[in-house]
This record gives C-alpha cells, structure tokens and sequence, in this order.
C-alpha cells in the first residue's frame, strides 16, 4: 500500500472560502435583482415583445427534428474536440500508448461520422427535394 499524500489543511481552508464566497455573491446578485427589480402588473407585461412589433400569431413554432439532430450531433463532436485538446495538452507524458489511443478514438469518430452520413441524418433536403434531384439525374 502506497502512501498517499494528505492535503494540507489550508489549502482546503483556501478552497472554502473560496466556494463560500462564489455563493454568497451568487445569492446576493440574484436577491439584489429580485428586491430591486421593477415589477409589472400590466397585461402587457406578460406577452411576447420583439423590437416594437406587436406579435402576429402562435409563437409557439414546430421545428423540425433535424435541427435537433444537428444539436446533438455538435454538442458530441464538441465534446470530443475537448477530449482531444486535452489529449493534445498531455501528448508528451501519454507517449506512443496514449497516442495510439488518441488515433483509435479519431477513428470511432471517423466511424460514426461516415455512419451517420450513411443513414442519411446529416441530409438537410427534404422529401421534395430529393425527389426533384432524382429526377433531374434520370
């Protein structure tokens, strides 16, 4: 069993006052906006206000689903561009195994790249669309 190194008892000290301090200026700006901030009681209030214009039917829109794949499809690729800059920050203590590891994750991301385009989920055209592209290929 190895020994493990303790942390010092002012550094945690350093760590709390600092959390305590991030919470107490978060508390005292959100109740400082709430004691301070108008309040409307108009029913004006309550609607929708875009530049002036008085809305003109149901704001509440369908989007498509497409634009939520691309959501999610961003929000991964993203997230995995953050996984390689740390691996890129850490290339030298990782060697040749890490950098293995790093050209195996860049493939699964190939991977999927390719399987998503094969399913057709990166397609933005519509159903109309492709038709009228089959047709002018024929």
């Amino acid at each position: 069993m190895q020994n493990s190194e303790a942390i010092p008892a002012t550094d945690l000290f350093q760590l709390i006052i600092y959390f305590g301090a991030v919470v107490a200026i978060t508390g005292i700006m959100l109740g400082g906006a709430y004691l301070l901030g108008q309040r409307h009681h108009a029913k004006a209030a309550d609607e929708p206000f875009e530049s002036g214009i008085v809305p003109a039917g149901d704001v509440h829109i369908r989007f498509s689903v497409q634009f939520y794949l691309l959501a999610i499809f961003f929000v991964i690729f993203d997230m995995e561009s953050v996984f390689l800059f740390a691996w890129s920050v850490a290339v030298q203590e990782a060697g040749w195994p890490g950098f293995i590891e790093a050209l195996i994750f860049i493939g699964v991301l190939i991977a999927a790249l390719i399987y998503l385009g094969s399913i057709g989920a990166l397609d933005w055209r519509t159903r109309r669309q492709r038709i009228d592209s089959s047709d002018s290929r024929s």
